[in-house]
């Protein structure tokens, strides 16, 4: 199946991946292309049993197996899976009361104006794009109710036109971290959805977005930290970017 999903973590309860970029997490947009879902039903069979099938209006059910929280096809980076459901339901309750730490690297248009390592926060309610219902839109422009989101984030580099920050996300909306550096006019590059005009680094070809770290309780193991380092796409691009200042 897929060759590129390599495991960091494994024990009878979970399973912990480094989720490449491309890749979606389920089938839930008719996506025709194989799945991390597949990869796990096909690896791992009893995780068909596991987690909370997504029933979409037309009444097609996908299968999430294992699935509490998810990555964007174009992210890469850790994910943990349940292996039975009452790790399911143990990790579910921790996503849902924010207990999870959740730390993302991304490659910023523009230098930001902030000094080196100080924390940042974006505290912008998240909607609906009207004109692109794919799109999430951090402003009152929103289609439909707004939801809470907030993320930390601080400077590691500004590079020549760019910025290279750590972020931590507090909620879990869709879109958060896109959305949100959207907002402050510093995209994430190459997101070719929230950019017209996305500048793409050499040699990235996606949003240079990785969820580079994911700290969690796991059952008998008390808490746990787990990560999947940088991509050879973002590294080669931050080291490009780097001969360049």
């Amino acid at each position: 199946m897929n060759d590129n999903i390599k495991i960091i973590a494994e024990d009878e309860n979970y399973l912990v991946v480094n989720k490449p970029a491309g890749l979606a997490v389920h089938g839930a947009n008719f996506n025709q292309e194989s799945t991390l879902a597949d990869w796990l039903i096909d690896n791992y069979p009893n995780l068909a049993q596991v987690g909370e099938p997504l029933k979409l209006p037309a009444g097609r059910l996908v299968l999430k197996p294992g699935l509490v929280h998810r990555l964007d096809k174009d992210t890469s980076g850790v994910m943990i899976i349940a292996k039975n459901q009452e790790t399911f339901f143990f990790f579910k309750e921790q996503f849902q009361a924010r207990q999870t730490q959740k730390i993302y690297r991304a490659i910023l248009a523009g230098e930001l104006k902030l000094t080196k390592d100080d924390l940042a926060v974006i505290d912008l309610p998240i909607g609906r794009s009207k004109k692109d219902p794919r799109r999430r839109v951090a402003s009152a422009k929103a289609f439909g109710p707004l939801r809470e989101a907030v993320t930390e984030y601080k400077l590691l580099e500004n590079l020549s036109g760019f910025s290279y920050v750590e972020a931590y996300p507090k909620t879990g909306r869709t879109h958060q971290l896109r959305a949100h550096f959207k907002a402050l006019n510093h995209p994430i590059v190459c997101d070719k959805l929230y950019t017209e005009r996305p500048v793409c680094p050499t040699p990235l070809a996606r949003q240079a977005l990785h969820a580079l770290a994911l700290v969690i309780n796991v059952p008998r193991g008390g808490r746990m930290s787990f990560e999947a380092p940088i991509p050879a796409d973002m590294a080669s691009a931050l080291e490009n970017l780097r001969t360049s200042c």
